[in-house]
């Protein structure tokens, strides 16, 4: 039996929204360990795979992966077409938490030399 792109599409964005809220976690958590200075190895595991989610969208020309494939299933110009979240957050995003990122390295740096 074949997977309609309705379907495909719905869960292009549940994996979308499931990875964003993994990112969202592992900047908060950057933020945390600048301004608690509890700083570990997860610390820098976390600010390792933020800039390894930079690079990924770097080789894709800014945008998702996973954008690239949901755009197969839509026709759509809206910001959020590929993932559950509000249109403002989705056109912002990348602009919002780079910076919450930006600031918990500093921190972080900050805290440790």
């Amino acid at each position: 039996m074949a997977v309609s792109p309705a379907i495909k599409l719905v869960l292009i964005k549940s994996i979308h929204t499931l990875i964003w809220i993994i990112m969202v976690s592992i900047i908060a958590y950057v933020v945390y360990s600048g301004v608690s200075g509890d700083i570990t190895v997860y610390s820098w595991l976390a600010v390792g795979a933020v800039i390894g989610e930079g690079l990924v969208l770097w080789l894709f020309k800014g945008k998702c992966p996973l954008t690239v494939w949901a755009s197969n299933y839509s026709d759509s110009q809206k910001d959020n077409f590929d993932i559950y979240l509000p249109e403002w957050l989705a056109k912002y995003n990348k602009l919002i938490f780079t910076t919450v990122f930006v600031v918990g390295l500093v921190l972080m740096l900050h805290q440790s030399f």
